[in-house]
């Protein structure tokens, strides 16, 4: 192999321009006009699936609460996934945030292929890669809000010092540094949801999943939510919520309607003609 290297740069003069047997560093010329050619990186969605469905049985009785649905979402959209109750979205949402595994169908979530993952490693998925908001908080109530945000970043073993820092800057992000050592009983609802958010921010997430955001909020308060979540995307983060609403399903930047297990409308498909 050494012999045919040094051979072919004695001998090709695009390898090098003189007859050496050692390699020479090429021409400023040649150099940069190498150094602009680029292989296209093709950047796979964050989310993609195809033919998902869920089936529930009780007794004898199935129910398809999703009945084959192709779909994806690119990093750094802001979705929001729609539809009446009973339509399929909380199912999609249990399958996209790898709480309920799929009954037929495939689901990548930033290039792994989480239909092949054992049930009981979806914890690890969750833990690395979602961030989850809930409607009722579900924050502990005998911890405080720095405790809470940190809990997450406690079971994959990140140092207390480490896990102080990031929780902090996860309440100043949401505007509540100031009442990082109040429980959830001495905060109102808003505020609640807001240490929620930064709960599911403190560890990174490729993605940040809401499942009815504002459902326990009044009109403002959930006004503000919304704009919280709004900044949350600007900051470059993948957000995908779930809800009834239309009034909240419109301020996402892309709208996903659900209807009797199938995909109904996407505002994708508008957009693109």
């Amino acid at each position: 192999m050494v012999i045919r290297l040094q051979t072919a740069y004695a001998l090709d003069p695009m390898l090098n321009h003189v007859t050496s047997h050692q390699p020479r560093p090429l021409p400023p010329n040649l150099l940069e006009k190498r150094n602009r050619v680029r292989v296209p990186q093709i950047q796979q969605p964050l989310i993609q699936v195809k033919g998902l469905q869920k089936t529930y049985t009780t007794g004898a009785t199935e129910v398809r609460a999703l009945r084959g649905i192709d779909l994806a979402i690119e990093r750094g959209e802001f979705v929001a996934i729609m539809g009446p109750s009973g339509s399929g979205k909380t199912t999609m949402m249990e399958v996209l945030g790898c709480l309920s595994r799929p009954t037929a169908g495939d689901y990548w979530l930033n290039g792994r292929a989480v239909h092949e993952i054992p049930a009981a490693d979806l914890a690890v998925v969750r833990g690395e890669q979602i961030g989850f908001v809930f409607q009722s908080f579900n924050l502990l109530p005998r911890l405080d809000a720095m405790e809470n945000v940190e809990l997450p970043l406690g079971y994959r073993g990140v140092p207390r010092n480490e896990r102080r820092a990031r929780a902090r800057d996860a309440l100043r992000r949401v505007g509540l540094e100031a009442r990082a050592h109040h429980r959830p009983a001495q905060m109102s609802g808003g505020e609640r949801q807001r240490v929620a958010i930064a709960r599911a921010l403190v560890n990174r997430p490729s993605l940040v999943l809401a499942d009815e955001p504002t459902g326990n909020l009044d009109s403002a308060t959930g006004h503000e939510i919304m704009e919280l979540l709004r900044k949350v995307h600007s900051e470059g983060n993948t957000v995908v919520i779930v809800t009834h609403d239309p009034a909240i399903g419109q301020q996402a930047e892309r709208r996903v309607t659900i209807h009797d297990g199938l995909l109904a409308a996407d505002s994708a498909w508008t957009a693109r003609g």
